[in-house]
């Protein structure tokens, strides 16, 4: 046995060739690894980033909306993203990134092999083994590839060498911050700061300890690991988190415990273009930015991108003014749709009055051709027959309503009408002396409702338009408010002043032409024969003259008398900045909604300049204001005093939050069309004008009567709620003082002593002419 043992015992140099071919295969598979790295290091396998682009990598920065106290309004983007520095990190923040995604972060130089080995040996179900730095290559350089296996290696291979660049030329704080702002957390939340904003309404600096254990649970997979949609999953995945982080000694056993029992409480605040706050204001102020950026190229002659170039917008808007604004349109509007509503049940052709079938029938054409459906299907070659017949058809839809979206089905055709009755409302506040716009609603709702009821929108201005011929007559004429004028009919001629025909307008109900009444009262009444006695004074032109430098477009106003009335088209951004003159003693200022551009790096590349023009003398524009404070003593504003002369049942239970019962001085007007198709209501304090418009999106839906279609009752109401909340809020500062008076004011605007003050009616008619 022994014999044959030693028989069989092989001589050591006989394995010498397979440890050779060992050495020279592990030799050849070392070298052919090192011109794989070689060979992507230069380009081979797809471009790879150079030195400037290492240290300066491309990435979309959103463009950022600020309000004049420094809260954020919105953004432009294609991403929206919106960088921070590391400092802005909670330091728990940072921890749990490192202890959830790289152990040994702070050791390696962008490539650990300790954990490449392990998930080679292990095949990855033991984790894997891509660093930050290497998840941060793979964000700013690479791209997803196909399941490829040998693609899949070479994309490895570059994020090697991407990770080990990256190492050498930013600090460990660097890498980590630039991860943080380049992962796309969905919902457009691109960056930890738009995620910290987006999931808890709060900045990246304010995040507590379980919310950004969310948000870095959210790093493994954003899609799947989504709080809205599974929020049990990334509670289990949170507490995932706080184990690594008592794993590598961030927090204790027990804080783990803790911090594993509470529940997880998400904000959700989307950033989308539709959502969020000054919705209708950041939609004209991107028309706005378009048109400064055609105008003003970077140094090297390229075009700002106003949503890749992380551009700074400081705006004139006030945030808590704006909230105040949209909660008062809001709680308005919803309030007074109810009863609009109940008026219609019986109503044959609604949402449309004083119309045919056949007007109604033509309204619906047009709004199907306009409609974006018609735009698509027509595009896809489909005939008008079988577009018309898709808008018959019921279909699945998510449409508006006061209490939220609703899930229904219906038709496109009904949802035409269903759209159409609702009441919209356009406002807009200013400062009369800087021209700062401080609040700015377009409408019920941007996402549902896109047209604009502030600059886009041109309606019908009724009796708001008259105070403009009052002051036109102060300033010609030197008439005092105390100065007295025959109620009676009036008429002026074919042939006068451009008119084709006579014009006798009538005052409200027909009735009440007997006596004189002073202008005050006159302007507080509403009543029209005293102010066509007064444009017939004047002449229509020297009106239009004035209305033109109050920064108002004339071109479609003719110059015949009846323009007095407000037959004109004007928008709501016109109106306001003309009354803000009157306010500012006769200085036009032009609105100002953006105060400041900055680049990304804090550079100021815009500074504005205050437009202003000398428009009125400071004794004509006071004692228009004077005029206009005699509309809210007892004229149809009255009830913003608490007071009304009838009060009406009716008034009460259409409008919330009536009394108002302000004390401080106001000057306004009100205005109504002549079917109740538009409400207005201008009101100022001494510091701050402001605007209402209420209607509906076509002419022919309308409130039957004026009770309810009167300007005192659509839109007046919305100024009453928002300026109470304003007042509540002292950090506003808004004036409850008088107007300022001139110095040596020679037109009296006292009427007590005046001489034909014992003619002047100052009671309130039943029914006033809004």
């Amino acid at each position: 046995m022994a014999r044959t043992s030693k028989k069989s015992k092989k001589p050591a140099h006989s394995n010498r060739k397979y440890i050779l071919g060992f050495w020279t295969l592990f030799g050849i598979g070392l070298l052919v690894a090192v011109f794989i790295f070689l060979l992507a290091g230069w380009g081979a396998f797809g471009k790879m980033p150079t030195f400037e682009e290492l240290e300066n990598p491309e990435t979309n920065l959103a463009t950022e909306i600020f309000s004049s106290d420094g809260e954020t309004l919105g953004k432009y983007y294609n991403e929206n993203r919106t960088p921070i520095k590391y400092d802005d990190l909670p330091e728990h923040l940072v921890q749990a990134l490192v202890a959830t995604e790289d152990e040994r972060f702070y050791q390696h130089a962008g490539i650990d092999a300790k954990g490449t080995v392990r998930a080679a040996v292990y095949l990855g179900t033991r984790g894997g083994a891509s660093t930050i730095t290497q998840q941060l290559a793979k964000l700013l350089f690479t791209e997803d590839v196909s399941s490829n296996p040998f693609a899949r290696v070479l994309q490895k291979v570059k994020e090697w060498i991407i990770a080990t660049r990256l190492e050498r030329q930013y600090t460990k704080e660097e890498i980590i911050t630039m991860y943080f702002n380049k992962y796309d957390f969905v919902y457009q939340a691109v960056g930890i700061r738009s995620a910290s904003k987006i999931y808890f309404d709060k900045e990246a600096k304010d995040l507590n300890i379980q919310e950004s254990a969310v948000l870095v649970g959210m790093l493994k997979n954003a899609s799947l690991y989504n709080p809205v949609r599974r929020p049990e999953m990334v509670k289990a995945r949170r507490n995932q988190v706080f184990e690594q982080m008592a794993r590598n000694g961030y927090i204790s056993e027990t804080e783990m415990d803790s911090l594993q029992q509470l529940p997880m409480k998400i904000e959700f605040t989307p950033e989308g273009h539709d959502e969020g706050m000054a919705t209708y204001f950041r939609a004209y102020l991107q028309g706005f930015m378009k048109e400064w950026i055609e105008e003003n190229p970077k140094p090297d002659g390229s075009e700002y991108s106003l949503y890749r170039d992380g551009l700074k917008i400081y705006t004139s808007i006030d945030s808590k003014m704006q909230e105040y604004a949209e909660e008062a349109v809001k709680k308005h509007i919803s309030h007074i749709q109810k009863e609009f509503d109940r008026q219609n049940e019986s109503n044959p052709t609604a949402p449309f009055r004083d119309i045919d079938n056949a007007e109604k029938e033509n309204i619906i054409e047009s709004s199907m051709k306009r409609s974006e459906r018609w735009r698509k299907m027509k595009a896809q070659g489909k005939s008008e027959e079988e577009i018309r017949k898709s808008f018959t058809e019921e279909a699945e839809m998510r449409v508006f309503s006061w209490n939220g979206t609703i899930d229904t089905v219906m038709t496109p055709r009904d949802s035409i009408l269903y759209y159409k009755s609702f009441l919209q409302a356009g406002m807009m506040s200013m400062v009369p002396q800087t021209g700062e716009v401080k609040a700015w609603v377009g409408g019920a709702n941007f996402k549902h409702f896109k047209y604009d009821h502030v600059k886009q929108g041109r309606r019908q201005v009724g009796s708001t338009f008259k105070p403009f011929v009052y002051a036109t007559a102060i300033d010609q004429l030197k008439f005092s408010p105390c100065d007295t004028l025959p109620k009676t009919r009036f008429t002026i001629e074919a042939g006068k002043h451009g008119n084709q025909n006579d014009w006798s307008p009538k005052n409200a109900g027909d009735s009440d032409y007997e006596g004189m009444v002073s202008l005050k009262s006159a302007l507080a009444q509403s009543i029209n024969t005293v102010t066509a006695r007064l444009i017939d004074k004047t002449g229509p032109q020297p009106v239009i003259d004035l209305v033109g430098k109050l920064g108002i477009q004339t071109d479609n106003i003719p110059a015949v008398p009846s323009i007095a009335l407000g037959v004109a088209d004007i928008s709501l951004f016109e109106m306001v900045s003309a009354f803000s003159t009157f306010a500012n003693q006769g200085v036009y200022v032009k609105p100002v909604i953006v105060n400041r551009i900055e680049d990304k790096n804090g550079t100021v590349l815009y500074q504005h300049v205050p437009e202003t023009r000398d428009v009125l003398s400071k004794e004509a524009a006071f004692v228009t204001v004077n005029l206009l404070e005699g509309v809210t003593q007892y004229g149809s504003g009255v009830r913003l005093r608490g007071t009304w002369a009838k009060g009406r049942q009716d008034y009460e239970r259409a409008v919330t939050g009536y009394p108002y019962d302000f004390k401080n001085p106001i000057a306004g007007k009100t205005g109504t069309t002549q079917n109740q198709s538009d409400g207005w209501f201008i009101g100022m304090v001494p510091n701050l004008a402001t605007g209402v418009w209420v209607g509906a999106e076509d002419r022919s839906v309308h409130f039957p009567t004026i009770t309810y279609g009167q300007g005192a009752t659509m839109a007046l109401p919305i100024w009453g709620m928002y300026m109470k909340d304003v007042y509540s809020d002292e950090d506003l500062k808004v004036s409850k003082e008088g107007f300022e008076r001139p110095e040596n004011l020679s037109i009296e605007v006292n009427c007590e002593n005046y001489g034909a003050s014992k003619e002047t009616d100052n009671s309130v008619p039943d029914e006033l002419d809004f």
